[in-house]
């Protein structure tokens, strides 16, 4: 039997049995994967928490304003808009503090990992990820008040 090797070159072998194709292994991807904030070096986790969590608090609200509940509907009147976004907001609010209780307790049952952290850098994660993402989402929801174009933009894609 013919043993597998462990490249980290990509090859055109097929009978190579790895998982790097020209895509994944490219030196742009490896640039951009790098940077991101849990790969980026000498960042303190506070920091990488509050990046994170803004980006997920911002593309959450979205969803909850285009598919909640409270969505507009033909029936509904246009000045409906102030409710259903203070609807979304709350919501995207609830799941950035579940997702922030469910850090805190990968923070305390001592995480084994090889992100360096350890169980006071997953504190310090998930509260910025809380701060971050509830100024996320609190953002995103300014935007889409001020901005007529953009609730033109966006419920005319998606009706009701």
């Amino acid at each position: 039997m013919q043993s597998i090797s462990r490249t980290t070159v990509y090859t055109d072998d097929p009978q190579s049995a790895n998982l790097f194709t020209p895509i994944n292994n490219s030196p742009l991807i490896k640039f951009f994967i790098g940077n991101l904030p849990i790969n980026r070096p000498n960042l303190d986790p506070l920091l990488r928490g509050l990046e994170v969590g803004m980006a997920h608090g911002y593309w959450l609200f979205g969803p909850f304003t285009l598919l909640g509940p409270l969505r507009l509907t033909a029936n509904r009147p246009a000045d409906f808009l102030q409710l259903q976004v203070a609807a979304a907001l709350v919501a995207t609010i609830v799941l950035v503090l579940v997702c922030t209780l469910a850090l805190s307790l990968y923070a305390t049952v001592g995480p084994d990992d090889d992100t360096n952290f350890g169980g006071e850098g997953w504190s310090r994660f998930a509260g910025g990820w809380l701060i971050g993402g509830v100024g996320g989402a609190i953002f995103a929801a300014f935007l889409f008040l001020i901005s007529p174009l953009l609730q033109t933009l966006i419920l005319g894609l998606f009706p009701g």
